[in-house]
């Protein structure tokens, strides 16, 4: 029988802890490569979310913009017929942002719909309840005073009508937006400040 000297079994504890150490090297380098993608993929992340935000919001006015109605309108057509639940679609003439955001509830979808015209999308509301709102609405416009920033001169008051559609079997986005486009032009025909549902 071959015995091993120790000379020989020093070279093979050499040999496994050289080997363990080369190991132990190469697995803190991938430790540190990984930890550095995990921070890249949330840096992408993060961007990804901010461009995607970005292509959906009207830069003057910080609401939804048309490309993102167009999306949750449709989406909310879609989960009222298939849920069987109300769904009202609001357009006015004028859009004051701000009493826009402070008059709609957490799920309601404020976009701005083009030039001066807004929508705002009403999941799961009456029409009484919408024609409440956008009575809100109206009167939050109408109680502020337009001052030209320059010179600090008042202008006057501003005010706003609103038409309001309501969801029907069968309808699609161009349905809702044409009774509403009616509505609102009926409102603007009749005097304008008023709400037509």
């Amino acid at each position: 029988t071959n015995k091993s000297s120790p000379t020989d079994v020093r070279r093979v504890v050499e040999a496994i802890m050289s080997a363990s150490v080369e190991m132990e090297s190469r697995s803190k380098a991938l430790e540190e490569r990984l930890n550095e993608t995990k921070s890249e993929l949330n840096a992408l992340q993060t961007n990804l979310t901010k461009a995607r935000s970005e292509a959906r919001t009207d830069g003057l006015t910080g609401v939804n913009n048309r490309k993102a109605f167009d999306e949750l309108l449709a989406q909310e057509i879609a989960t009222a017929a298939a849920n069987n639940s109300p769904l009202c679609l609001m357009m006015g003439d004028i859009l004051v942002a701000s009493c826009l955001k402070g008059g709609a509830r957490e799920e309601d979808y404020v976009a701005r719909y083009g030039g001066e015209e807004f929508a705002v999308i009403m999941p799961g509301i009456s029409p009484d309840r919408a024609e409440q709102a956008a009575n809100a609405i109206r009167e939050a416009v109408q109680a502020r005073e337009l001052v030209k920033r320059s010179t600090g001169e008042t202008l006057g008051r501003v005010t706003m009508s609103l038409g309001i559609s309501t969801h029907r079997p069968g309808d699609n986005s161009g349905s809702l937006i044409e009774r509403a486009d009616s509505c609102l032009y009926t409102a603007k025909r009749s005097g304008r400040n008023c709400v037509i549902t």
